[in-house]
């Protein structure tokens, strides 16, 4: 259903929707809270990229964009948010900004050329390219338009960042430049000196990924990765770098930079910034240390 500040309220069957015009697009999508074990642990997670990274997906989305269907509500100008809401359990409901919402929003019916599976939000989602998951409302049932947010329990609350001053941060919708390497990577071992290919995956909300810098020394200096095309926005990018490992100690990481500038903090810079009960948006770079022996660990530096 679409509601509220429009001129034509309407709701929609599924049988009715599979007649409107569908575009396909292939992006990310992240929970707000992934990474948070490298965000609040005092001490590094010696785990795999799946524990540490794994609320990430990439994947192919076919659907209605959203301009169309509001437009045909008719939008009346000063509807200038749209609350969604889904029947999950917790009946999730988060206010949009209309803007992003008729700029590349999808009502989405298909994932990865089939129909969206119940856990993925049959029968059907709201995708809104490079915004937190939480954000991508799952068995949507209806889109009111408001002039203002309403202010959720789940905006108000569990989505909102504490900052170290103890003040909060408010819709910081759009996920962080961020980057990290998968080979080697934690709880690896590596078949001993030799060449090897660095090889990782970069992503940001704002748009494409631009470039991606490696160290093999800690951060001491960097060398530009090769960027696996296409180079889509808000989807996950492929980085690779060849490398020769002379088999002594050493700390690997990544750090990416974004087309509107923005560049991957470090560990230390992310954790000034915020609360140290923040774990949302952690998108810090991430270091690898490699021993003598060829143990690949998680660490902070």
């Amino acid at each position: 259903m679409i509601h509220g500040l429009v001129e034509r309220p309407l709701q929609f069957s599924l049988d009715a929707l599979e007649r409107y015009p569908m575009v396909t697009a292939t992006h990310f999508l992240e929970c707000a809270g992934n990474s948070l074990f490298n965000a609040v642990m005092p001490e590094p997670m010696q785990a795999g990229c799946d524990m540490l990274y794994g609320l990430l997906s990439n994947t192919e989305w076919t659907g209605i964009p959203m301009r169309v269907l509001m437009e045909e509500a008719g939008v009346r100008p000063e509807g200038k948010w749209v609350v969604a809401a889904g029947a999950d359990g917790p009946s999730l409901a988060r206010s949009i900004p209309m803007e992003k919402l008729m700029s590349d929003g999808m009502l989405a019916l298909y994932q990865n050329g089939e129909r969206l599976r119940p856990e993925q939000g049959y029968p059907m989602r709201l995708l809104l390219p490079g915004f937190e998951g939480n954000m991508n409302i799952k068995w949507l049932t209806s889109l009111w338009v408001a002039e203002a947010p309403v202010h959720t329990k789940d905006e108000s609350g569990e989505y909102t960042e504490i900052l170290a001053d103890g003040s909060s941060v408010q819709f910081t919708f759009a996920m962080g430049v961020k980057s990290f390497i998968t080979h080697p990577s934690s709880t690896m071992t590596m078949s001993g000196p030799g060449f090897y290919e660095i090889s990782g995956l970069a992503w940001t909300g704002a748009g494409k990924v631009a470039k991606v810098e490696v160290s093999a020394d800690g951060g001491q200096s960097w060398a530009e990765a090769a960027l696996a095309g296409p180079v889509r926005p808000q989807a996950l990018t492929r980085f690779s770098l060849p490398w020769q490992w002379d088999g002594s100690p050493l700390v690997l990481m990544s750090r990416a930079t974004d087309e509107t500038g923005a560049v991957q903090p470090a560990r230390a810079d992310w954790k000034a910034r915020y609360h140290a009960s923040n774990f949302l948006h952690y998108n810090a770079i991430q270091p690898w240390q490699i021993t003598a022996e060829g143990a690949v660990q998680n660490v902070y530096l």
